[in-house]
């Protein structure tokens, strides 16, 4: 069932687990991730990058056709707007959450660009995500001060933006680590003192295991997750042996590493059994995609 990111965040909050978002490309990759949820009773959000698509309407009427035909909570949200006609047109798409980023700017100029778009997404129900600090790709100064969000500006920023959830800096990098991740477990702590909000962590891939499980323990709820997704297809697909009529394996064998994967996450962040009013308890996502 397609539902609000909000609905799913702040049961998670008020909780103490997170929620997977991993970005999804294809309808196969979604289907895939919406089975594993289902199997493990989890609620889950997908994750999509306006370049991850070419036509972003297109990709909503899918994806939300999928959710609700999906008896688990699922949210969609557009990852990282960078520009206003960016989430406009994911509003358009039945996304029901858009990220609004504009951790490149200065502090004044971020809380005017995303207050703007709060007012106009919460005017229709949706949710808002936004991002305080800024989490680079593969950086190894990931952790460098400078980027890393303030617990202070922190409340200030959530309160001027109404925002629904924050996406935090605490040393993780988007993509490939250049370097071993440092994550600043004590900055996190005292952003959720101040804060008791539903935060994200962007940049989970690589993080390690036991970082993300400790992360999501001390208030993290949402944790975005693509470049090790790719990863564990990539991997699974050299291991296999697909010459000759084995090709035909390919997507099954491909999309394999990435069920292992999620499933795994999903246990890691506690979202486990998690799910709530489930329409179809007894039934699976291809169960119901064949009846239909």
């Amino acid at each position: 069932m397609l539902v609000t990111m909000k609905a799913i965040l702040d049961r998670a909050n008020a909780e103490g687990y997170a929620v997977i978002a991993p970005n999804v490309f294809s309808e196969m990759d979604a289907r895939t991730c919406l089975e594993v949820a289902e199997e493990e009773k989890s609620p889950i959000i997908l994750d999509v990058a306006m370049t991850q698509t070419a036509d972003i309407r297109f990709h909503g009427r899918y994806l939300t056709a999928l959710a609700n035909q999906t008896p688990v909570p699922v949210a969609l949200n557009l990852d990282h707007g960078a520009c206003f006609e960016h989430a406009i047109m994911a509003i358009q798409s039945g996304f029901t959450s858009i990220m609004v980023d504009r951790s490149s700017l200065a502090y004044a100029d971020n809380v005017a660009q995303v207050k703007e778009l709060t007012k106009i997404a919460h005017a229709v129900g949706l949710t808002v995500e936004a991002e305080l600090g800024h989490v680079g790709y593969g950086c190894d100064d990931a952790a460098a001060p400078d980027l890393l969000t303030n617990p202070e500006e922190a409340e200030d920023y959530i309160r001027q933006t109404e925002v629904d959830c924050l996406a935090v800096a605490i040393g993780t990098a988007h993509g490939a680590y250049r370097g071993k991740p440092h994550l600043d477990f004590e900055r996190l702590a005292a952003i959720k003192e101040r804060v008791r909000y539903p935060l994200v962590l962007h940049g989970g891939s690589g993080t390690g295991d036991q970082n993300i499980a400790r992360a999501c323990r001390m208030g993290i709820n949402k944790v975005n997750v693509c470049n090790e997704l790719l990863f564990a297809m990539n991997k699974r697909v050299k291991e296999a042996d697909l010459t000759g009529d084995n090709a035909y394996n390919f997507w099954q064998v491909c999309l394999g590493g990435m069920r292992d994967r999620v499933r795994e996450l999903i246990h890691i962040t506690g979202s486990n059994g998690k799910a709530w009013n489930v329409a179809y308890p007894s039934l699976t996502h291809k169960e119901i995609s064949m009846r239909e």
